[in-house]
């Protein structure tokens, strides 16, 4: 049975763990799909390629209302595919030579299962470590919705390399996906349909943003919210029908009602390792799991599934790995967000709403673009900046932006909640450039 230093299972983040320090250490890969992970192949980056295509699609539909004669006369979805999957299949592909061709690394192409604390079944073999780190992500939730598992629907996994752009498309989901995507289908020339249960989109975001991003979905697609999907057909076309009686027939169907940590797909309880409630392996703030000299990272631990909170974990697994008598920690407490629909979000900290149910005191300002120089520029009448702070100390608690450039005017905020500035200092100590679009924040914080 072959025996290794390390083994990791999983090549997303968790390819990042390997560096020339581990030279001497006999490793191994886990990895039956591309290498690069969710993020490269089927999620971050192929997403936000296909937003900017969506973005300028969109752009050019809305020029005319500021004088410039454009229109949006179609999309070669051919060649979009090509441009995007021709890059990301290609740096997949190296990675996995790269990977294959180092002399003290082996490439398992197997999923992995444990069969006891320090040994995993990979296809036909069974291979042991001294140490494994779980980095194998997590998958698409299927929803129970009688006759959907009879279809060939969609997920984020699969959608974006769909070989033809769809007429008419359905999505059941109001999350960070199904509002990318929609974005995404639209601007590009789909009728979409989203199914939501709920009142709004993006349920766990700030009641202001919940709201405003829904009413600004519902001018711009057929939005059905308080709608459930009862069963689910297909012939040739798929035909939902819907908890009010009626029935819509679309040429594809988007499943993206939230995703799952693959930890069952590892039989992880057999090597010793505790998973919550919801199948996401636990760990301590140094990512260490339950069982001895075995670490996780990413989707399979972290609810928040992103990826610069996966990063963040390599680099800490990464260090104990090799420093086990210096071992850090997790730092900070903060994940910022960003949705990537249209307009895009930017979230950090602490809502409103989480606030009045802890009883917590706080104060509010708002500044919306439209009163801010390059808002007019733009002729913005939907973005706008909440900030949300500590009435005593007057350091922020949560900052939720909906607007252009959402996430790069968050990291300002992230960077003074990270660093304990107060808003006071960060609005009168530094000058904002005029009339550039970070006034906005400036507004806002001299707001208080």
């Amino acid at each position: 049975m072959p025996h290794h230093d390390l083994l990791i299972i999983g090549a997303g983040s968790g390819n990042t763990l390997i560096g020339p320090e581990h030279d001497k250490w006999n490793v191994a890969i886990a990895e039956p799909g591309p290498f690069g992970g969710t993020c490269m192949n089927r999620g971050c980056i192929p997403s936000k390629m296909l937003v900017h295509i969506a973005d300028l699609a969109l752009s050019a539909r809305q020029a005319p209302k500021l004088g410039i004669e454009t229109a949006f006369l179609g999309t070669n979805w051919d060649e979009i595919q090509d441009r995007i999957f021709g890059r990301i299949d290609h740096l997949a592909a190296e990675g996995l030579t790269y990977r294959e061709n180092l002399p003290n690394v082996t490439v398992y192409r197997h999923n992995a299962q444990f069969i006891n604390e320090r040994t995993v079944e990979l296809g036909s073999s069974c291979v042991s470590a001294e140490k494994i780190v779980l980095a194998a992500g997590a998958r698409a939730v299927k929803p129970d919705i009688p006759g959907l598992a009879q279809t060939p629907y969609q997920t984020s996994d699969s959608i974006m390399r769909n070989k033809t752009l769809p007429k008419n498309l359905a999505i059941i989901g109001g999350g960070f996906i199904a509002v990318e995507m929609a974005h995404i289908f639209e601007a590009l020339g789909t009728n979409v349909i989203m199914l939501i249960k709920g009142k709004n989109l993006l349920s766990k975001a700030d009641r202001s943003i919940q709201t405003r991003i829904t009413d600004l979905y519902k001018e711009r697609l057929d939005l059905r919210t308080e709608t459930e999907v009862t069963a689910v057909e297909y012939d040739k076309k798929f035909k939902l029908n819907l908890n009010n009686g009626t029935d819509i027939q679309v040429d594809e169907l988007l499943i993206a009602t939230g995703r799952k940590p693959n930890s069952d797909l590892l039989d992880v309880k057999q090597g010793g390792i505790d998973v919550d409630e919801n199948g996401y392996v636990t760990t301590d703030n140094q990512l260490r799991t339950s069982a001895t000299s075995t670490w996780a990272l990413g989707d399979i631990t972290n609810s928040a599934q992103l990826k610069h909170t996966a990063n963040e974990e390599a680099r800490i697994v990464a260090h104990n790995i090799l420093n086990p008598e210096n071992p850090i920690s997790l730092s900070s407490p903060l994940t910022p967000y960003a949705v990537f629909g249209y307009p895009k979000i930017a979230c950090v900290g602490l809502t409103e709403e989480e606030l009045v149910s802890s009883k917590t005191p706080y104060s509010v300002s708002i500044r919306e673009y439209s009163s801010t120089a390059y808002g007019w520029a733009m002729e913005d009448t939907t973005g706008f900046v909440k900030l949300i702070r500590d009435p005593k100390s007057h350091l922020l608690l949560g900052a939720h932006i909906l607007g252009p450039e959402a996430p790069t005017l968050l990291q300002q905020l992230i960077t003074s909640m990270a660093a304990g500035i107060t808003t006071d200092d960060l609005a009168k100590n530094q000058l904002y450039i005029h009339p550039a679009m970070p006034e906005v924040v400036e507004q806002a914080l001299l707001g208080f």
